[in-house]
């Protein structure tokens, strides 16, 4: 049996009437409501702002060795070169 959820944290914004034209023509052809629609979009973006915020802590001796990988030259790889040449299954 589906548990159900409440939502009980309010979130209000003020947009142009035509922003929410376009947000509710957008949730209509994915038949969602607008708050549905709007929650999940921002939910997505939070996602992927988040997932962009990297930060990597390395030694002196680590971030050096790191600094020359991204330095030299990529080495010749036969297997992906391949795989470039090929034609795509969409362009078949």
């Amino acid at each position: 049996m589906a548990q159900i959820v409440t939502r009980k944290a309010p979130i209000n914004i003020r947009a142009l009437n035509t922003q929410r034209s376009l947000i509710d023509r957008a949730a209509a052809l994915q038949n969602k409501s607008r708050s549905e629609f709007m929650l999940e979009a921002a939910c997505r973006e939070a996602e992927n702002t988040l997932l962009d915020q990297r930060l990597y802590f390395l030694t002196q001796k680590k971030f050096k060795a790191f600094e020359t990988a991204l330095s030299n030259p990529v080495t010749e790889n036969e297997r992906i070169a391949d795989l470039l040449a090929s034609i795509s299954p969409w362009e078949k």
